[in-house]
């Protein structure tokens, strides 16, 4: 996999915001699209989506299984969202599969996700790909996966997005920033992106205009993409987001068609 194709670090982790979901309103605008993500089609679609740019595929349920050191300093990534020895989140995931199935291929290497954690080192994880591999082929370990993907990215992106006055367009705008630069507060996280846009453009809730506010925060999310050398290519943003922010499908309606780091995808 190219090095562009590269999980962003996962710099804060925060517990999940799934309560919130049900608590917005959304300006009447909003209303056609107000189930957003919550509906069961449009999550999928946006897996779907976020996957062409992590790994290539449409197929997201394919990568549990998925590992690998891509060279960008934060150890392993691996699973359905990129998580990374280096940041944290595998280490909070292998823990939890720990809680669920005691007995599993990953156990033994909690000692060593936990002194790894933070740089780039494979000390002590001799056979952990094989093991796995292994693993994702059990319930428990992708049904963790899941878990720990809509904790910590999907449920909380969705929250902010629909507290912002967003609907699935948008939700889906936030939870592929959030992925990729993950929840942190500094300038190249998701919040100091949502920061950076806020700088520039209203939220719809703040009685902004949705489609101004979204171009606004993908130029953000530009920016901060431009910050690390194995995101410079911002075709994930500009020949697919954008495209269909320009085509003023807000509710992320099929078919969409959109490229990324060249590859063209088509959901019908």
């Amino acid at each position: 996999m190219p090095i562009l194709h590269a999980r962003a670090a996962r710099r804060t982790l925060f517990a999940t915001l799934g309560a919130a979901l049900l608590t917005s309103q959304w300006p009447a605008a909003e209303a056609a699209d107000a189930a957003g993500l919550a509906d069961p089609v449009k999550k999928d679609i946006a897996m779907r989506l976020v996957s062409s740019a992590e790994n290539s595929s449409l197929n997201w349920k394919a990568q549990y299984k998925y590992l690998e050191d891509i060279g960008d300093g934060r150890g392993y990534t691996g699973g359905i969202i990129g998580f990374c020895s280096g940041t944290g989140d595998m280490l909070t995931l292998v823990e939890l599969y720990t809680e669920w199935d005691a007995d599993n291929p990953l156990a033994t290497y909690l000692p060593a996700l936990r002194k790894v954690n933070g740089t780039d080192s494979h000390r002590g994880l001799a056979g952990f790909p094989a093991a796995w591999r292994k693993a994702a082929k059990t319930t428990a370990f992708r049904r963790a996966q899941r878990h720990e993907r809509d904790r910590v990215y999907f449920g909380p992106a969705v929250a902010r997005a629909r507290k912002d006055g967003l609907g699935t367009l948008g939700q889906f705008v936030y939870y592929d920033a959030m992925v990729m630069h993950g929840p942190g507060t500094d300038a190249v996280s998701f919040g100091g992106i949502r920061a950076r846009a806020r700088r520039h453009a209203d939220t719809p809730a703040d009685g902004g205009g949705r489609r101004t506010y979204l171009n606004a925060f993908l130029d953000a999310r530009v920016w901060a993409m431009r910050q690390e050398a194995a995101h410079r290519d911002v075709s994930r943003v500009e020949t697919a987001q954008r495209v269909f922010l320009k085509a003023g499908n807000f509710d992320l309606d099929t078919p969409l068609k959109w490229k990324v780091y060249g590859d063209s995808y088509e959901i019908d």
